[in-house]
Parts: structure tokens; sequence; C-alpha cells
């Protein structure tokens, strides 16, 4: 067992407590980040987003890494939508090792429909002689240490999954599949990463954004 899978192991328990404490709504799911491809090791309530242990991340780079919000390595009170049509309320706090490195990500979901049901039943019998004020509060700039924490992460991240590949000799087919993985997972609205990418598979970045252009036109056709 690896140093990380000891350290994410570790977190097992408090992700049962959780799900224990705020019952089957509330899905736990831990990922090692240095397994990439199969990151999912643990989840409690899967019923509520359907993850399965051994499958990939899916929000973490789109929804958490290129958040306005994302500092101090979490994102809290995120919304995504499963393919049912719910609304899943998240929260994403990342895992670094004793070297500071990232090596997994502790995520929880909340199934929001019977919530949001009981406040459009409440809304039904409450007089509405009031507006709601809403008040959004956005921010549109970035600490420079906020930006140089995500793409050390993302870096790790094409770091990881290309060092997971299956063979140490990797033909051009399977550099495509690697790169169509990456750019289903956001990899590529980070900042870097086609360089880095072009890095890490000791291709250039012309190479790159051409196998881009097959990925894309052969998901287009199907």
């Amino acid at each position: 067992m690896t140093e990380a899978r000891q350290i994410l192991n570790g977190y097992i328990p408090f992700a049962k407590t959780l799900g224990k404490m705020f019952g089957s709504n509330c899905e736990v799911v831990i990922h090692d980040l240095t397994t990439p491809q199969s990151s999912v090791i643990f989840t409690i309530n899967n019923h509520v987003t359907g993850r399965e242990v051994g499958q990939s991340f899916d929000h973490l780079v789109k929804k958490v890494l290129l958040s306005d919000e994302f500092k101090e390595d979490y994102l809290a009170g995120y919304e995504i939508q499963t393919d049912d049509h719910r609304t899943i309320k998240s929260s994403t706090t990342l895992i670094r090792d004793s070297k500071q490195q990232v090596i997994g990500a502790f995520c929880i979901n909340y199934d929001m429909n019977l919530m949001i049901q009981m406040k459009e039943m409440l809304n039904t019998l409450m007089p509405n002689n009031e507006k709601e004020n809403q008040i959004q509060t956005q921010n549109v700039t970035k600490q420079e240490t906020s930006i140089q924490n995500v793409e050390e992460i993302t870096n790790q991240l094409i770091e990881q999954i290309v060092a997971n590949r299956q063979h140490s000799l990797i033909k051009r087919r399977e550099k495509i599949e690697l790169i169509r993985f990456m750019d289903e997972k956001g990899i590529f609205l980070m900042k870097g990463a086609v360089e880095k990418v072009a890095e890490q598979l000791r291709i250039s970045k012309v190479t790159v954004y051409s196998y881009l252009d097959e990925v894309k036109k052969s998901n287009y056709s199907e």
C-alpha cells in the first residue's frame, strides 16, 4: 500500500461518520488523485450521484479548480446537476501528504431535491408582500498565490495521468486516448496545460493541438 493510500484511508471513518449523521441524502466520496483514471477509493450513500469505486473524478477541474471561490484547498457549497435533473450541493477539500503534494480529494454531495420541494411548498403558504433581496458577490480577481496553487495541482494531475499509463512505450493511439481523457476532465481549460502535456508526452504543442482536433472530431461524429 502506498503512503498516499494510507493517508487517504485515514479519512474513511470521517466519511462514514458524515454519511451516517446526515442520512441517506448525504454522499461522501474519497478520491486518490495519484491514480486519476480510477480515483474513487471510497463512497457512502453513493446512490446520490451514482459514484462507484474505481471511477474517475468528474467536477474537480471544471467546478472546483476553475472557481473564483476556490482557495485554501477547498470549495464549499457549489451546485451540480445529475443526469436525472436533481440539484446536488457539493463541497470538496483537497488532501495533501507530508511533502505538501496534493494526493486526494474529500467530497460531500447533498441531494437538495427534498429541501427544494419543501421550500416550494412553504412559498405557496407564506405571504408574498415583500420581494427577496438577492445579493451576489463576485470575486473578479484571484490572488497570485491561488493561481500558482491551481497550476501546481493541475501539473500534478497531468503528471499522474501520464505516469499511470499501462505501458512505458506509449503509441500514438494511446497518446490520443490520454488526451481524450484529459479533455473530458477539463484539464485543457487550465492555463499552461497544453505545454505541460506536450512536455510529459514528449511531443510538440502542435501535435497536442492536432490530437485534440482528432478527439473533438471523433466526439462530434459519435
